[in-house]
């Protein structure tokens, strides 16, 4: 402690601001280090391991011993990886069945889940079938090739223009050759020239 005595006033004074500048600096780093502890290594985990890729035109399509179930084109798309989900915009394709287009579709967005096979559309939703049959919906759900396609929210169905229903909901068969509507629905059919 004599160091202390032999120090004059300016000294003291000094000594006394730079330990209380380092001490407050100290405290600061400590308390920092305590509030972002966990999001520090929350923050390290995540952005290492997710992957986000823009593409412009972007294709998808499932083939299995040579035969073709259907296919996807967006004009733009992001693919999350830590979903495993691809998000496109302004989406055409058509699935296939025995090699030939059964269901075209045109939607302004759409989404591919790799991990559960499934493909939905959203908005403005318009579908046509090999036999001419047209749907329009607010959304369109894929689930696999042994699944029925379900539409749902302000459905149109029009076929060969003798036939109009509107329906909540529509499933539409895996071979594609018959579908059933259910929920709030109405049914039209005209006469035509050649019926009479």
């Amino acid at each position: 402690m004599n160091w202390w005595i032999n120090l004059s006033k300016k000294q003291k004074a000094y000594l006394a601001g730079f330990i209380t500048i380092a001490s407050i600096m100290l405290w600061a780093f400590i308390s920092a280090g305590v509030i972002t502890h966990d999001f520090n290594r929350s923050q390290l985990s995540t952005s290492k391991d997710r992957q986000e890729a823009l593409i412009n035109g972007v294709i998808l399509t499932e083939t299995k011993d040579e035969k073709k179930y259907w296919e996807i084109y967006g004009e733009t798309g992001i693919y999350d990886s830590d979903n495993q989900v691809a998000m496109m915009d302004n989406v055409i394709g058509n699935f296939y069945k025995d090699n030939e287009v059964a269901m075209s579709f045109q939607s302004s967005k759409g989404a591919y889940n790799s991990v559960k096979k499934t493909i939905i559309l959203y908005n403005d939703t318009f579908i046509v079938l090999q036999d001419g049959t047209t749907l329009k919906a607010d959304r369109l759900r894929y689930a696999g090739n042994d699944q029925p396609i379900v539409a749902t929210g302000n459905v149109e169905i029009t076929r060969d223009n003798n036939f109009l229903a509107t329906a909540d909901n529509v499933e539409i068969s895996p071979n594609f050759e018959s579908f059933k509507i259910t929920g709030n629905t109405t049914s039209k059919i005209f006469e035509t020239k050649e019926m009479k």
